[in-house]
């Protein structure tokens, strides 16, 4: 049955209010709208709806050059392995995951903007600031997230990016982070040579992220995009400044590698703002900023964005892509030159010299040398030049760098690849022996191996049985062996090192009374 509405009959007289009390309250509201407003207008978008209004550093940046006529990396095919030829793309970026916005988010602040103070974990590799943080910025992965926690604050007065790396909100209104730079978006400079930033490699994110309001709004991206791989190499090129790695394998990718989509991949069947996406890293690639997962493309958050669409990119392989040669982007203030690559025998000496010129505004000069073991100082003569020298003991591909510093901030790096190639023991000769049954044969055996490897011998006795034996680094070991019967045996000992390589020799035993 429905209820039925309750009608008030009565003469009750109507309510009568002051004018004073009304005028009263329209002041109180109104304070109360101003007292609120500051505070609405420190965060109000977090990046949603909010164009970018200015290009993030200037033109000629690394960010906004064009890669799509330059050269292929020499080590292209080998860093593509090691990413994974058939990992399809992912966009670590949408609308929301795990209850979260998805992806990397930022927010604009006016050059008004309250700063705060911010403490770090890392701070000699950390700009003090204060930073303008609103107190309600967004993290990356919300307020609970136990991931990076990057709080990303674009300064649109000032032209100046604030990024902090697991960044905490604290009570007295600061925060506490693990790393924090900052940018200024009119200069080209880079992060100190071997700092940090909010990323791994050194770099700025915010202008590595794809953004709804380019990708389908303006319908254009034109800048590189940010991505991480597994596995990195103790190296970075510039832009970077940073290495995440203790692994000089020279196949992986360093921090700053960068890479295109290869120009006759077809994008034509792919929705409108992959292909906006996918044309972005034909033309401008996309750079290494940070360990993670294989080929994720970073990107900010967006409740507009469509995952399914952009779930289309996993469609593009690692095999689609190459590794552009990004030598000729370095400012030219600093050039190093220590010639190509070197092909050795295994505890083979390798010397040659190198040079370096300085077009730039320093009067003095520090440099160091990593032969794939660790930097070490290296001394420079009058003239600019240097002079490298090493012996490879263990055979292996090592990866040199030669790094020489400016005092006004200019760095200058060249590398290359020591190939060492293994070289197997040589058992010296052993002259015949005559024992008698029953009677311990006794031989000391001496090889020579320019290699510091370890070794293990294995020993045919001739009668049938064969001795095995793992030894340490000594050059020389002694046999024993005791025969039953009469006869002449031919007595093998080969001696392998542990990169399959093995050297024999043979004597002849005499068995008689």
């Amino acid at each position: 049955m429905a209820t039925p509405r309750r009608t008030i009959t009565g003469s009750r007289p109507p309510l009568r209010v002051p004018i004073a009390f009304l005028c009263a309250l329209v002041l109180a509201l109104l304070s109360l709208c101003l007292l609120a407003a500051p505070r609405a207008a420190e965060a109000a978008t977090f990046g949603v709806d909010s164009p970018i209004p200015f290009a993030l550093f200037p033109t000629d940046n690394p960010w906004n050059t064009r890669v799509d006529t330059a050269p292929v990396d020499p080590n292209s095919a080998a860093y593509l392995r090691s990413m994974g030829l058939t990992t399809g793309l992912h966009p670590d970026f949408g609308t929301t995951w795990d209850g979260a916005p998805n992806g990397i988010p930022y927010v604009t602040v006016s050059g008004t903007q309250k700063t705060v103070p911010v403490s770090f974990d890392y701070a000699d590799e950390s700009d003090p600031g204060p930073y303008p943080i609103p107190s309600d910025a967004p993290i990356e992965g919300g307020p609970s997230s136990d991931g990076d926690r990057h709080v990303l604050v674009l300064d649109t007065g000032n032209k100046k990016l604030y990024e902090l790396f697991a960044a905490y909100p604290q009570s007295d209104g600061s925060w506490k982070a693990g790393s924090g730079a900052i940018f200024d978006l009119t200069s080209n400079a880079t992060r100190p040579a071997g700092w940090t930033s909010a990323d791994a490699a050194g770099l700025p994110i915010l202008p590595g992220l794809a953004r709804y309001d380019e990708a389908v709004t303006e319908g254009v991206i034109d800048h590189a995009l940010r991505f991480t791989v597994a596995q990195t190499q103790k190296a970075y090129l510039y832009p970077a400044t940073h290495y995440a790695s203790s692994d000089t394998d020279p196949d992986l990718p360093p921090m700053g590698l960068r890479v295109r989509l290869k120009a006759g991949f077809d994008i034509s069947s792919f929705s409108p703002e992959v292909q906006v996406i996918l044309q972005a890293l034909k033309t401008y690639g996309m750079m290494v900023a940070d360990n993670g997962s294989n080929w994720y493309v970073s990107g900010a958050p967006d409740p507009r964005w469509n995952d399914d669409h952009l779930s289309e990119l996993s469609k593009v392989k690692g095999s689609d892509f190459e590794v552009v040669d990004t030598r000729a982007m370095q400012p030219a203030a600093l050039v190093v030159s220590a010639g190509g690559d070197a092909a050795l025998r295994e505890g083979q000496s390798f010397a040659r010299s190198g040079s370096f010129r300085d077009e730039g505004a320093d009067t003095a000069w520090t440099a160091t040398v990593d032969y794939g073991g660790g930097s070490q100082a290296l001394a420079l003569a009058g003239d600019h030049s240097f002079s490298l020298a090493h012996r490879y003991r263990v055979a292996g591909t090592y990866l040199a760098v030669v790094t020489v510093h400016g005092n006004d901030g200019t760095v200058g790096t060249t590398r290359f690849k020591a190939v060492v190639r293994n070289v197997a023991p040589h058992v010296r000769a052993q002259r015949p022996a005559v024992v008698r049954p029953g009677v311990v044969l006794r031989r000391r055996i001496v090889f020579t191996d320019p290699g510091a490897d370890k070794w293990r011998t294995v020993i045919v006795w001739g009668d049938g049985s064969q001795g095995r034996r793992p030894f340490g680094r000594s050059h020389s070991f002694l046999l024993g062996h005791v025969y039953h019967r009469h006869g002449l045996f031919t007595v093998t000992v080969r001696v392998f090192d542990r990169h399959g390589g093995s050297g024999a020799a043979r004597f002849k035993v005499r068995v008689r009374v």
